[in-house]
């Protein structure tokens, strides 16, 4: 839980491996883009289970060697039939959900300490849950915007339209967001098992576009849109970085790690993902400049 909601520089190890499997399954299913849709929301469902299910275990490793001699039970119960590793879970599970049915319950001193404490821990795992998920679904939501934004200018900008003090801002605009996705991408992991069938907000499918549009200001006359599109291309550099350290592991080019982005999330990432080759851009083995 401190790993995936309160420290973004780490992954969640337990998170992490629940909902890359997750994904995993959900693109070896023959309905794919159905499956995969369900894999984020389905993912998130299981990793907070397993979250509440882990908590509730160890608490009741905690219980139950005290089982029952430290613990008063109602009238209705004889303590030695219900002191098994079952009644300890069934202790934790009802502390940590602060049910306090009070049938089973500690006695011994530093047993009724422990027991609140729980209670504040079940309390902190639904806070936390609440926070991942409204911290989560705007992510997605400003990913699927860009996605949306690079859809509109497909093909509708020229190279004159480029070449202004438009186009300038343009780029500035397009290098802001793709930033902003880059630290979405870092503070939330988990928004990069969500799948986007629509293929305007699909981001893995449009990103393309912007790699377009960052290779064509490069050779721009006016400088402003020169140094905007330097600015784009570093960003999208910057993204790919994530995108290959985090989730794909192939060690590429920008170009071939947009691409095997696009082929996860099942399409393609648009026209031309290549770069222009300078310093900037490749180092002379063709590798990705690392920031």
């Amino acid at each position: 839980m401190f790993h995936t909601i309160w420290h973004p520089t780490r992954h969640g190890g337990l998170s992490r491996l629940v909902m890359t499997g997750m994904w995993r399954l959900s693109l070896r299913l023959t309905t794919r883009q159905r499956a995969a849709g369900l894999a984020g929301p389905l993912g998130m469902v299981c990793v907070v289970a397993v979250w509440a299910l882990t908590v509730a275990v160890g608490w009741a490793l905690v219980y139950w060697p005290h089982m029952p001699q430290s613990f008063s039970y109602s009238s209705g119960l004889v303590p030695a039939e219900h002191a098994g590793p079952v009644d300890a879970l069934y202790v934790s599970l009802v502390t940590l959900a602060t049910l306090g049915l009070g049938d089973i319950a500690p006695a011994a001193g530093w047993l009724r300490v422990v027991g609140p404490l729980e209670a504040l821990v079940g309390f902190a795992l639904l806070s936390a849950t609440v926070a991942w998920i409204l911290g989560i679904y705007p992510a997605l939501a400003r990913r699927r915007t860009l996605a949306l934004r690079l859809s509109h200018v497909r093909g509708g900008v020229t190279s004159q339209e480029l070449d202004s003090d438009g186009g300038a801002a343009l780029l500035d605009s397009l290098a802001s967001a793709v930033s902003v996705i880059t630290v979405d991408f870092l503070q939330y992991a988990e928004s990069y098992y969500f799948y986007d069938g629509d293929e305007n907000t699909s981001l893995p499918r449009q990103i393309g576009h912007a790699v377009n549009l960052a290779e064509r200001g490069v050779s721009a006359r006016h400088p402003d849109v020169r140094l905007s599109a330097t600015v784009l291309r570093r960003a999208l550099e910057d993204l790919a970085d994530i995108l290959d350290e985090r989730f794909l592991h192939t060690g590429a080019p920008m170009a071939s790690v947009f691409a095997s982005y696009a082929s996860d999330h099942g399409g393609r990432a648009g026209p031309r993902l290549a770069l222009r080759r300078g310093p900037d851009a490749t180092s002379p083995g063709g590798e990705r400049r690392r920031h």
